[in-house]
């Protein structure tokens, strides 16, 4: 089942844009991506509330809800003809039954791939990654996608609080099933002080590529995900984007269940959505762990929604582009002002 806008407060798409029916295909039978909502936080460890995510990510903006937003240097307005959005609501789930509600998110996605539109789901704890990429896998054939997970932490552990569902086994579960390969999937931002050694060994022994903080730091973000990128498209014929806002640091992003302090500034997590979403095939992404209760002013769900848009704006520069990175993101941006915008 699902609801147009957020399962939990007034009905509203993201920025306006047009609602539709992941269960009925006509109704986005012309979109590039579907946004669907995922309230789900029954996987937390620390402090709930992600369940509020999908409502904050899809409204906190002080502009109208006009489904519009031209992006000043990619020269795109993904909202409103260079890509077509529709937005299909909170999928029904329920916090109490971790595998009734990740079913519904994996058939929901696996429904909206197979249509032919790019799923983007906004979270939910981290715990949805597991049925957001599995569908997608369901989709594109199991191990036919790399990942590009932005994350403070592994989420690759075994059995956590006596069970092996939550938001920090998804990744563990998903290589475990074979829908993605270890070898290609690709982790950025780690840092603090889990998982211990025989996690970290178990991550080894399936290629896990792992750029902790401090390499990061010291390599350059750019660097690394020149790095990242080619190990994505070795074998694989897409990417699935996930980004846990708890990557960024706290001052940044208050409003998650287990800030790490030490992470990314919200420039380099947007700088780096816009290069993937730009410069890879980017088949699926969910942004996850945004939790209002402990937001402050705003400043993480005001980031949440960014990073959607970011992304979007991404994948339709790369469509006007002709699926090339013919955009240079460090192009000044205006002509007699330091240089040129790209063209339109």
């Amino acid at each position: 089942m699902t609801r147009y806008g957020p399962m939990f407060g007034p009905d509203y798409t993201f920025l306006g844009v047009p609602a539709c029916d992941w269960q009925d295909p006509p109704t986005y039978a012309d979109a590039d991506v579907v946004i669907l909502g995922a309230p789900f936080d029954g996987g937390t460890s620390h402090r709930p509330g992600a369940r509020f995510g999908p409502q904050v990510i899809r409204g906190t903006d002080y502009l109208p809800h006009d489904a519009s937003r031209p992006h000043m240097a990619m020269r795109v307005d993904a909202l409103s003809g260079d890509l077509t959005v529709k937005d299909a609501g909170d999928l029904e789930v329920f916090s109490g039954e971790i595998q009734r509600s990740c079913d519904t998110i994996e058939d929901a996605v696996a429904f909206v791939a197979e249509n032919g539109a790019i799923p983007v789901i906004l979270g939910g704890d981290h715990t949805i990654t597991w049925p957001d990429v599995a569908g997608v896998a369901r989709h594109h054939g199991a191990g036919n996608i790399s990942v590009i997970h932005f994350d403070a932490h592994a989420d690759t552990g075994d059995i956590e609080f006596g069970s092996l569902y939550g938001h920090g086994q998804p990744m563990r579960r998903l290589i475990e099933s074979g829908a993605v390969r270890g070898d290609r999937f690709l982790q950025l931002g780690l840092r603090g002080y889990w998982p211990g050694p025989e996690t970290l060994d178990w991550m080894a022994d399936q290629g896990m590529n792992s750029f902790h903080m401090s390499e990061i730091v010291d390599r350059g973000l750019d660097a690394v995900l020149d790095q990242a990128f080619e190990i994505a498209l070795d074998g694989c014929d897409g990417v699935f984007l996930s980004v846990d806002i708890d990557v960024c640091d706290p001052g940044h992003a208050p409003g998650t269940g287990t800030p790490e302090p030490g992470g990314f500034t919200a420039r380099q997590l947007l700088d780096s959505v816009s290069r993937i979403c730009h410069e890879l095939p980017v088949v699926g992404m969910d942004i996850v762990e945004v939790s209002p209760p402990f937001d402050h002013a705003e400043i993480t769900a005001m980031l949440g929604n960014r990073v959607v848009l970011e992304a979007l704006s991404g994948m339709a520069r790369r469509r006007k582009d002709g699926s090339g990175p013919r955009w240079n993101r460090a192009t000044p941006l205006l002509e007699g002002r330091g240089g040129n915008a790209p063209s339109a």
